[in-house]
């Protein structure tokens, strides 16, 4: 039982830091992801 609930908190520990991390670092808005020189999003449509 005692490795259960550790892994239990592992689990609960590595999900919401990685939901942090991936929050604060790698998710982007469509307008700058694709604000290159390759790709225009306008909004005059």
């Amino acid at each position: 039982m005692k490795s259960f609930a550790l892994a239990i908190a592992a689990i609960l520990v590595i999900s919401i830091g990685s939901s942090f991390v991936l929050n604060a670092n790698f998710q982007k808005s469509a307008d700058q992801a694709y604000a290159t020189t390759g790709a225009r999003l306008d909004r005059a449509n």
